[in-house]
């Protein structure tokens, strides 16, 4: 195990607070669950900075990067269709093209690295859900649920994107981390 694999492995650590914190939040209990989810989310910056910086890219963290990243994604998102703040159909998007995606790679030869529309994904899915989870006044509840649905589009694209073949390439994927 590498040091940025270790990172990554210590993503899946916040995921337990992030689900008590949230199964009856307090405002206080928000915003510790926004903290850690946004250092969670830092530490995904983190790992691949490392992992390329020291030259230390394995398999196994091209694996669990992206399998930890789906799993701090759609832990909150399960807790706020609980809470009632966002739909389960909307999450059933999100689940059903990343599970589509993961399918489609174990038939991959190669691992492929993120593009900018995966880059898009993360981004807006990270904002999404900090939005969601801090407990902000009722003028922020239209804006957090509009960043949500903007991040299960961007979800889409990218998933579409990265299953098209390439222009002139049938069997070669467009790159994304998924």
């Amino acid at each position: 195990m590498t040091l940025p694999n270790w990172i990554t492995f210590s993503r899946l650590l916040g995921i337990p607070f992030l689900l008590y914190g949230l199964h009856n939040p307090t405002p206080e209990a928000r915003w510790i669950c926004l903290a850690v989810f946004l250092v969670a989310s830092l530490t995904d910056w983190l790992d691949g900075y490392l992992a390329r910086k020291l030259n230390q890219i394995t398999d196994l963290g091209k694996f669990l990067d992206p399998l930890v990243d789906k799993l701090l994604v759609l832990a909150p998102l399960l807790a706020l269709i609980e809470l009632g703040q966002i739909p389960a159909w909307g999450v059933f998007l999100i689940l059903a093209r990343e599970l589509a995606i993961a399918g489609w790679r174990v038939s991959q030869p190669k691992i492929t690295g993120a593009n900018i529309w995966g880059k898009l994904k993360t981004v807006s899915q990270i904002v999404a859900i900090a939005l969601l989870i801090a407990p902000l006044p009722q003028p922020w509840q239209l804006p957090s649920v509009v960043a949500f649905w903007i991040s299960v589009i961007l979800t889409l694209i990218s998933g579409a994107i990265y299953l098209l073949p390439e222009k002139g390439n049938m069997t070669s994927p467009k790159e994304e981390k998924i």
